[in-house]
């Protein structure tokens, strides 16, 4: 196992490299910074982060590779029999805060676990996780099918079930459960993933990391210079209190970092610069913003549809 991890490793690696490089390069007016650190308990990682961009207000792109002795909760309620066992989890994990309203946030994450051998010879466990979801702030069909398509077109070679498994499972896991409401539009979400063995497992894990880009940059394209105002960047930070409160309530990665006593800064690079709660607050009736959770926050067999003629 200690040959595979390496190989993951090496992937991962290479992975953040292209995307930071990509990003940076769709911003054009700022670059990463990088935070290398390392675990008390063991590993470490390097954090990327680029502020105050004409593009980005905030993008952040992690690497990590930590290992501890015994599995935290969140690992191991729907694994009890792994409970107390070593473990070494390897993975990167990107969120994307745009400065303008029309481009969607976006959530990417892709990793591999792994658990050592038990001292009654039961051996290791591993599998392999990740995804990547659009959160937009004012819908847009064109968008949402292209990245549900591109979705659908990653993890088609490896089966035909995949796809609807996975999106199922996204628009079931990005769900607000106090609100009702979905984070987004979905796109694709697995875990404990090994059922194709680990090679093709790996290249599963590939695929859907490779189109992460192809997927994003276009829609961010399309809606970058987007004229806007202060209604606009005002629903913007009011959505984004979604975005917060469902890293904090629900995500498990998050709840696994924090327990197994990971680095806090960069668990919660995901949270955006600037948000804001307004009690009570609804959307004017038939506007922009009423559509986004009437029309975009509802599960949709998005891939199936045909883009319209026009934005």
């Amino acid at each position: 196992m200690s040959e595979s991890l390496a190989a993951v490793e090496r992937y991962l690696t290479d992975l953040q490299d292209r995307i930071c490089a990509a990003l940076a390069q769709a911003d054009g007016s700022a670059s990463f910074a990088e935070d290398a650190w390392t675990r008390a308990e063991g590993g470490g990682g390097r954090t990327r982060v680029l502020a105050d961009g004409t593009l980005f207000e905030k993008a952040g792109v992690a690497f990590s590779r930590v290992h501890g002795s015994r599995l935290p909760p969140s690992a191991t309620q729907h694994r009890p029999e792994l409970a107390g066992r070593p473990w070494t989890a390897v993975g990167v994990s990107l969120v994307l805060h745009p400065r303008n309203p029309y481009v969607p946030t976006s959530h990417a994450n892709v990793r591999f676990f792994t658990t050592g051998e038990t001292g009654d010879g039961a051996p290791a466990v591993w599998w392999f996780g990740g995804g990547f979801d659009l959160t937009p702030y004012y819908g847009f069909e064109e968008d949402a099918i292209h990245w549900h398509c591109t979705a659908r077109a990653a993890v088609e070679p490896f089966g035909d079930d995949l796809y609807p498994r996975f999106k199922r499972q996204c628009d079931e896991y990005f769900f607000l459960r106090h609100r009702q409401e979905a984070r987004g539009v979905g796109g694709l979400f697995f875990d404990d993933f090994n059922q194709l063995g680990f090679d093709a497992s790996f290249r599963l894990l590939r695929a859907v990391g490779d189109a992460f880009l192809p997927a994003y940059l276009p829609i961010v394209a399309r809606r970058r210079h987007a004229p806007y105002g202060e209604r606009e960047r005002n629903f913007q930070l009011y959505r984004r209190g979604r975005y917060v409160e469902f890293n904090l309530v629900w995500d498990r990665g998050t709840h696994f970092g924090l327990q197994s006593g990971g680095r806090t800064e960069s668990i919660l690079m995901s949270l955006p610069p600037l948000v804001r709660w307004d009690y009570g607050w609804t959307p004017p009736p038939d506007s922009a913003e009423a559509r986004l959770t009437q029309h975009f926050l509802v599960p949709r067999d998005w891939a199936s549809l045909s883009p319209p003629s026009s934005a």
